[in-house]
């Protein structure tokens, strides 16, 4: 599609999308709103109203006179701009996650690359819904742990398998810092938790050679679940380096299994 003819929005989706963005409590400010209509050369028709009104008048009347939506995606490009949310990612995961509801309608999502992406257009508002967050549900589905959702689901709200997974990893890494109040991180956070003749953390009693041998193997699980999936998505480039949906899920469920083994873990003095 011609980038500068992005196909226009109903009045319900417009008023749905200057809600979200320009909401009274924590939502963009009345300057930011201004700068933003300068930006993209649309006429702020009344600066007076109400926050998100006043975008949702300016922007309407532009599409009015344009027959087509191009400003109102320049509109929502500028103020998802990954460079205003630096320190406050998850403000940004939360405004594209329902931008992206929205367009879904249109077939096409915004990401954390900056650049709105083509996918399949949504018929229905609970498609549009179904789709902002379809491997959430399946992760639901699959019981994995709620610690694991927690640390990836803005990236599961976009579909983003690639960041999800390092998400999923680095809340492992998290929950065994806080339970051993260490500071390192990665296969030397593990060893020193969970290794030698006296770990901090034990998964079973440590009692005889059938419970250090299923310690050891812990270790090394986790330090495998480390070294393939964790480093491997925070020093190469998603583009070069896509992540199947279905190794994905099974990454999760991995990282399930290691957070419900941390969970039952017993902390020595």
């Amino acid at each position: 599609m011609n980038p500068r003819r992005m196909p226009s929005f109903t009045q319900a989706q417009m008023e749905r999308l200057c809600k979200m963005l320009a909401d009274t409590y924590g939502g963009l400010t009345g300057s930011e709103i201004e700068q933003m209509l300068y930006q993209i050369k649309v006429a702020d028709v009344d600066p007076t109203l109400t926050k998100w009104k006043r975008p949702f008048g300016a922007l309407t009347n532009q599409q009015n006179k344009d027959k087509h939506g191009t400003k109102v995606y320049s509109f929502i490009k500028y103020a998802l701009d990954p460079a205003r949310y630096i320190g406050n990612s998850g403000l940004f995961d939360q405004r594209s996650s329902e931008v992206n509801t929205v367009i879904a309608f249109h077939g096409y999502s915004f990401q954390e690359d900056g650049k709105f992406h083509t996918r399949e257009k949504a018929e229905t508002l609970s498609e549009a819904e179904d789709r902002a967050n379809r491997l959430e549900k399946t992760l639901e589905s699959r019981g994995v742990h709620r610690d694991v959702l927690q640390y990836c689901r803005a990236e599961l709200m976009q579909d983003n398998c690639f960041h999800a997974v390092l998400e999923a990893s680095k809340s492992v890494a998290s929950k065994i810092r806080k339970m051993s109040n260490l500071q390192s991180d990665g296969a030397a956070l593990v060893d020193e938790a969970f290794g030698g003749v006296n770990p901090i953390l034990r998964i079973n009693s440590f009692q005889n050679e059938s419970d250090r041998s299923e310690q050891k193997g812990f270790v090394n699980l986790t330090k495998g679940l480390f070294g393939t999936f964790r480093n491997f998505t925070a020093h190469n480039p998603k583009v070069e380096y896509p992540i199947k949906e279905e190794d994905a899920l099974d990454l999760f469920s991995l990282s399930s299994y290691v957070h419900r083994r941390i969970d039952g873990s017993i902390q020595q003095p």
